[in-house]
């Protein structure tokens, strides 16, 4: 039989090759596929951050046009190795109106003592250490992320999340020497043994998730929650609708309900750990939220930041009304098909974070990092559609969009009044 042409042709010989690597890829074990996948955003991430170094002007920190790695150690990165390099003051510093000034009790301690430990074992400076952690948290948090995935999709639609998530437009967080990435790790994880329902085995990955980033007050939040549906479900629901019904979902027992009471009390503790620990060692009990507080200019007043925020971005009327859209936006989002199917604790989480956001939040460019916790929402995202155009041009877009705060925010540039956005 005659070959066709686009058989014989140089694009079909492309094709067919192209068909059979993704089949032997799709033979590759899970972790080494997930690893591939994430290695790859991470290098394009590289290529962002390289590209932008180049044009990086006159700066706090270095001379202009610097190398990728010292490029990478901007920002906040600079606060981490301050807290491995010389702990945590015991007595507040003040600013030129005797107001608390900027200090490293408003970064979490267990990444800056993991690069402390870790430049004691190799002899690595405190921000190559940084680094290393990060890099390496960030390639964890990926398998964990998929992992979480897979408790609800199939293997090729959690794949897509994970790159979903690999390629959000601030994934290039999760290679700099911030914590987001080991945050990231310990949130996952903490998630997948909530799902698993091991409740006593997250214990310890999630205290140690509460000194990594101010995560733990949505967590206990969640838990709190959780605890009162499972409740609802052991006792309520049975007593009110028939057998066969309360039967379609598994009913919690006394143990479980005891392990997860457990859990939210331990979550409880991990939220206040820090604060309690700046409030000891300087003896101010609002020593962490006056720290906290530096950075936006003003006293933490729930919700009020963002209706000045709203007015200041769409006028004294829309203004007001702005959180108020956004509720019913999220509210809307939360109760969608493809949301719904993260199951109850996701949900649960994806909710009472953006709550956290809303009460705590003081909304500025920082606010874009801050919505990489509602990685579960890149599930929803690969659900929408299996066509492959609507994830590719998903993916696309979120390269574009990487570009965009990579250059806008992460390059420091100067404004009139001084300063600069913060990434």
């Amino acid at each position: 039989m005659t070959p066709s042409v686009e058989s014989r042709s140089p694009a079909g010989s492309l094709g067919r090759n192209l068909r059979r690597a993704g089949a032997r890829a799709a033979g590759w074990p899970w972790w080494l596929q997930v690893s591939l996948v994430y290695i790859a955003s991470r290098l394009v991430s590289a290529c962002i951050f390289m590209a932008a170094a180049l044009q990086q002007g006159p700066n706090p920190w270095f001379p202009p046009a610097p190398d990728y790695w010292n490029f990478i150690t901007i920002w906040d990165g600079r606060w981490y190795a301050e807290a491995a390099d010389n702990g945590y003051p015991s007595v507040l510093p003040v600013n030129a109106n005797g107001g608390v000034a900027e200090n490293s009790w408003a970064f979490y301690p267990l990444l800056p003592y993991l690069a402390k430990a870790l430049g004691a074992l190799t002899g690595l400076a405190t921000l190559p250490a940084l680094t290393v952690i990060a890099m390496v948290a960030g390639l964890a948090a990926a398998l964990v992320v998929y992992a979480l995935f897979r408790e609800f999709a199939g293997r090729t639609t959690a794949l897509w999340a994970l790159a979903f998530f690999s390629m959000f437009p601030v994934s290039a967080i999760l290679q700099v020497p911030y914590a987001e990435s080991l945050n990231t790790l310990l949130l996952a994880g903490s998630l997948l043994l909530l799902v698993r329902r091991k409740y006593l085995v997250a214990i310890p990955v999630v205290l140690l998730m509460s000194l990594s980033r101010p995560t733990g007050v949505p967590f206990a939040a969640m838990a709190g929650l959780l605890l009162l549906h499972q409740l609802w479900k052991r006792f309520g629901r049975r007593s009110s609708v028939p057998d066969a019904v309360a039967g379609a979902e598994p009913i919690p027992s006394l143990r479980e309900l005891g392990s997860l009471a457990a859990l939210g009390a331990a979550s409880v503790a991990g939220a206040l750990a820090w604060p309690a620990i700046a409030w000891a060692a300087t003896g101010d009990p609002f020593a962490y939220t006056k720290t906290e507080t530096v950075w936006r200019g003003d006293d933490l007043v729930p919700f009020k930041p963002w209706f000045e925020t709203g007015q200041m971005l769409f006028g004294p009327v829309l203004g007001i009304l702005a959180p108020f859209v956004f509720v019913a936006l999220f509210a809307l989002l939360m109760f969608s098909k493809p949301v719904r199917a993260l199951g109850t604790e996701l949900r649960l989480w994806c909710t009472c974070y953006m709550g956290y956001l809303l009460v705590f939040l003081h909304p500025q460019t920082s606010t874009f990092r801050m919505l990489l916790p509602l990685f579960p929402l890149a599930l929803s995202a690969a659900w929408l559609s299996r066509s492959k155009a609507y994830r590719g041009t998903v993916l696309v877009m979120f390269f574009l969009l990487q570009i965009v705060w990579i250059v806008w925010l992460w390059a420091w540039a100067p404004l009139p009044g001084g300063g600069d956005y913060p990434p």
